[in-house]
């Protein structure tokens, strides 16, 4: 597969117009482009598809190839092997649950934003150290929520968060108010059980009532 490096900046730029990124874990790769298409037309045009299961691999492939205005990244990447096949099945980000290095070394090698996942201010530390400027809280809820943010962001740093993990429609405005926060990441917006059921109008307007929270966020 040929090394095609992306523009991590304006990825980067993309998540904070967006402020919400759907964390979506599919069983079932033939959902993944109505539910990228109808989470793109309510107003989310950004996700990340996990690869907890044996469709995640394709069912990114196949988002990111069928929905080309979205904004596709991969999740739950957890080695140098399956940051390489995220990226070339199309990942325009790449995010981890913890900090790994192999790969936020894979990342700086193809040029792909790498949101790797950190939960104190040793590991914030050590991914500013490995050349990260961005990373995901996680998990956000159980560290302190805004508080654990705010707390972080006091090192002053300069990073930016993406803070993930129970975080819900009605939370996540505490953390969008936070300058250094680029975007949170949730999975309310694409309840499994809409999913399963293929409701596109469903998460069409869930989506909706998520990309609202720009407005009251700005």
């Amino acid at each position: 597969m040929p090394s095609t490096a992306f523009d991590t900046e304006a990825v980067l730029g993309r998540l904070r117009a967006v402020r919400v990124v759907p964390v979506v874990t599919i069983t079932d790769a033939a959902s993944a482009v109505p539910m990228t298409r109808a989470l793109a037309d309510g107003g989310l045009p950004a996700v990340e598809i996990t690869l907890r299961t044996a469709a995640g691999l394709d069912a990114l492939r196949a988002a990111a190839a069928g929905v080309p205005d979205a904004l596709v990244g991969a999740g739950t990447v957890t080695t140098a092997t399956a940051c390489e096949a995220a990226i070339d099945a199309g990942a325009r980000f790449i995010v981890s649950p913890g900090l790994v290095d192999e790969v936020v070394a894979v990342c700086a090698r193809r040029g792909v934003l790498a949101l790797p996942g950190i939960a104190t201010p040793t590991e914030l530390l050590r991914a500013i150290a490995l050349g990260c400027r961005t990373v995901k809280l996680f998990p956000a809820s159980v560290l302190g929520g805004p508080a654990m943010v705010k707390a972080l962001a006091a090192l002053g740093t300069g990073v930016g968060f993406v803070p993930t993990g129970g975080i819900a429609l009605e939370s996540a405005p505490s953390y969008l108010a936070i300058p250094d926060v680029v975007a949170v990441g949730g999975s309310w917006m694409v309840p499994a059980d809409r999913l399963a059921a293929a409701d596109w109008p469903a998460i069409h307007t869930l989506a909706a009532a998520c990309a609202a929270l720009r407005e009251t966020a700005a």
